[in-house]
């Protein structure tokens, strides 16, 4: 099962795959995490995760945690399908439970109550692609997966 899950070629499209959606992603988790970027740190995320939107608190443990150390993995390449595949979860959750009312577009010139959903359709869409692929050359999915043949 572990051979299944660090399977990959030697592809650069994965690995720009990848790179572009731990790179896009980081910043969201860390301001979830440690507060960085403007964020609320776990404290806050935690509550705002539970209280408002209504999530389970081991639920809005695993998106906080998701979104922070998925992400770094995908810069890594480690575990890459599973944090892919992890991220497209957490941003279909978003996208459905948070910014669904707010439409599709993201609020660029301020004159939504709130971001749409598009963004997250493209997260989604390259959180599965990697699901199927792997993490693609540089990454250590690849390297363990050799050391393992």
């Amino acid at each position: 099962m572990l051979e299944q899950l660090l399977s990959t070629s030697n592809d650069w499209v994965p690995f720009l795959l990848r790179l572009t959606l731990g790179i896009v992603i980081f910043p969201h988790g860390a301001q979830k995490l440690l507060g960085w970027f403007g964020g609320y740190g776990f404290k806050g995320t935690f509550g705002f995760l539970t209280g408002q939107v209504g999530l389970p608190g081991i639920v809005a443990f695993l998106v906080i945690i998701g979104e922070s150390f998925g992400s770094a993995a995908l810069i890594l390449g480690f575990l890459t399908r599973f944090s892919a595949i992890s991220i497209a979860i957490i941003m279909f959750g978003a996208a459905f439970l948070a910014h669904r009312q707010n439409g599709f577009f993201i609020n660029w010139s301020g004159a939504q109550k709130g971001e749409g959903y598009e963004f997250h359709i493209l997260a989604i869409g390259l959180g599965i692609a990697l699901g199927f692929t792997g993490g693609g050359a540089f990454s250590l999915d690849l390297f363990l997966s050799q050391i393992l043949r």
